[in-house]
């Protein structure tokens, strides 16, 4: 669902928003119909993100998202600090288990892979990067779901009730707070094949400088190579990597307030 827009810049940035997976590509008319422009201020705002290289189009076809896109991409795997933070516990991690290891941040509602590195011979992860993840299904949306905030926590639940009860998670608000506690008190959440089938899931939360989650860390692994003891050994080892990511970035932060 589109947040109304309020000001020009809402109203610009409200025609990226209406690209995603399920519709890679509008026409005008559609964009028109879908936002409410009228045709003049569509087609205005279509030649301004068009000249900056965030849409492309091609004669007699739609609108699709455009290079500048891979541009900032290109730059965010440069600048992003739990990219780089992130980076050798992605190795470690794949170096010892055959499995695939994630970093995924946490905005506004969403929550999607950042970087990835798989040791397995078939990747094990139905979201590669970029590919935003459900909240309620899966190690890694509890894993940062569970500390959040109680101020932040409760409305979030109210708000998608239905999908964590569709995940079997809990029925009513303070059953999936219940649920949640778990995961709290261990500091690391696991999933058997929620998101992807015959795969287990550990996550665990990656903090800035506050006290809210900012990402998580993954690992992904066959069920059946996580047998009695694995699953605490990799729960704990995924709780240490995202602790120490967490260390990583605050000492970051503290370095470039210090400056």
């Amino acid at each position: 669902m589109i947040k109304k827009a309020v000001n020009s810049l809402e109203r610009l940035q409200a025609v990226l928003d209406v690209f995603t997976e399920d519709r890679l590509e509008w026409t005008p008319e559609e964009l028109m119909e879908e936002l409410g422009y009228s045709r003049p201020t569509l087609y205005r705002y279509l030649k301004i993100l068009k000249d900056r290289g965030f849409l492309t189009s091609m004669p007699n076809t739609g609108f699709t998202l455009g290079p500048r896109v891979v541009e900032m991409d290109y730059l965010l795997r440069k600048s992003d600090n739990l990219i780089l933070s992130g980076a050798p516990y992605l190795r470690k991690l794949t170096e010892r288990y055959e499995c695939t290891a994630l970093l995924v941040r946490w905005y506004g509602e969403k929550i999607l892979c950042v970087d990835s590195l798989s040791s397995s011979r078939e990747a094990i992860s139905s979201y590669p990067r970029g590919r935003p993840m459900p909240l309620s299904r899966g190690a890694i949306g509890r894993s940062i779901i569970a500390f959040l905030p109680r101020r932040n926590l409760v409305p979030l639940i109210k708000r998608t009730l239905h999908e964590w009860q569709a995940a079997g998670v809990g029925d009513t608000v303070d059953a999936v707070l219940n649920g949640l506690k778990s995961v709290r008190k261990k500091g690391y959440a696991v999933a058997y094949g929620e998101v992807t089938p015959g795969v287990t899931g550990f996550a665990a939360p990656i903090f800035d400088a506050g006290q809210s989650p900012i990402a998580s860390f993954s690992v992904t692994i066959a069920q059946d190579q996580v047998r009695g003891s694995a699953v605490e050994e990799i729960g704990l080892e995924v709780r240490l990597a995202a602790g120490e990511i967490s260390t990583a970035l605050a000492s970051h932060r503290h370095k470039i307030l210090s400056q």
